[in-house]
């Protein structure tokens, strides 16, 4: 199905952004509070967390964060900030019973309330009750653990309508997933001349002849705005030129189909109802991490699993970095002019109505 993008808007000519929104770093100081801080964002895959005491360290921007199972079976995401100096309350995963500061032993529960801490007998009017740590608002999306930093967000179905209940009919044993492999790759750009690759198949043909000819059918590729997600959807390619096996009794076994979530994560369902997932951490204005994630039941060893993942690092991604990479050389050269977007008013796999979407969701955020 073709997204049908209002004419009277296709009509204007819209231009790429200005080089400096990928080179300033005073923009991407200004994303850091007004994008990453303010929208959902990826904090663990939820096998992580299958016991009580079971943690995640990890950073959101500059603010560091814990992900933890509770008591009652709730997962809790607190700042991994100590109330009493600050110092950091954990690093990595494990399990603990409970929370303790490793420079003056301030002891957390579970639930981020105070317990104790060393020599507070001493301290006239010391009152634990009103010590805790900061929280953040969670949420277990299809088993994956995302947070927001803005207390006044809107839950996730609200910014991304729709897409659990397609991922759920595309996968449809998605929470017994576990990841099964994992593949980080650092690129020398910076995150949204990723993102905005990532988000359009227009140079599908030209620069991934191996995802175009033996995974997807690019000639049915469209990408549609959903909320402030962009989902893409594409047959299968011919089986006959498939590059692996799928089981075309499954429902959706002909089918590819990718949910990006703004801003920096992607859910991507693969003919065969493989999931796999793209996670951008945002380093500095001229670096990102981008993070591969495979998946399996309970996050069983597959060969089949190894060979797709082993032949998209050799073969998309590896041919991302390269674009992406060339692409931040030409903004950083001073002598680059945005280009004129190619926006075909019925969508389709030439069209860059997606990169339009990216950049309006931007400007909305930093307004």
């Amino acid at each position: 199905m073709a997204l049908v993008v209002e004419r009277e808007a296709a009509e204007a000519p819209r231009l790429a952004l200005e080089a400096s929104w990928y080179t300033d770093p005073g923009i991407f100081e200004r994303e850091r509070t007004a994008v990453f801080a303010r929208t959902w964002q990826y904090a663990c895959h939820g096998s992580a967390l299958r016991r009580a005491g079971d943690f995640v360290a990890f950073t959101i921007g500059k603010v560091p964060l814990l992900a933890v199972r509770d008591r009652q079976g709730a997962v809790r995401c607190f700042h991994n900030v100590c109330r009493h100096r600050a110092h950091a309350l954990a690093e990595g995963c494990g399990n603990r019973a409970f929370i303790v500061c490793p420079y003056h032993g301030w002891r957390y529960d579970l639930d981020g309330r105070l317990r104790s801490a060393p020599g507070e007998d001493r301290v006239p009017g010391f009152d634990r009750s009103a010590i805790a740590l900061g929280e953040v608002r969670t949420e277990i999306f299809c088993g994956f653990v995302f947070v927001n930093l803005d207390p006044q967000a809107a839950p996730m179905a609200q910014w991304y309508p729709g897409v659990e209940e397609e991922l759920r009919a595309f996968v449809p044993g998605i929470d017994a997933l576990a990841p099964v492999d994992e593949v980080v790759v650092p690129e020398a750009c910076n995150w949204k001349v990723s993102v905005e690759n990532y988000s359009e198949c227009y140079h599908c043909k030209l620069t991934h002849p191996t995802f175009s000819s033996g995974v997807i059918d690019p000639d049915s590729y469209d990408i549609r705005p959903q909320g402030h997600c962009l989902r893409h959807t594409t047959r299968s390619a011919q089986s006959e030129a498939m590059t692996y096996a799928i089981d075309v009794q499954n429902a959706h076994a002909a089918d590819y189909s990718s949910w990006y979530l703004w801003p920096t994560f992607s859910f991507q369902v693969y003919p065969g109802n493989v999931l796999n997932t793209y996670l951008w951490r945002a380093e500095d204005h001229r670096s990102v991490t981008v993070t591969r994630g495979w998946y399996t039941p309970g996050g069983a060893p597959s060969e089949a699993i190894d060979r797709l993942a082993a032949q998209d690092r050799a073969t998309t991604v590896a041919e991302d970095i390269k674009i992406v990479e060339s692409v931040q050389r030409g903004l950083d050269s001073g002598v680059y002019e945005p280009g004129l977007l190619v926006i075909d008013p019925d969508g389709g796999v030439m069209s860059e109505h997606s990169i339009a979407a990216i950049h309006g969701w931007l400007r909305e955020a930093l307004a």
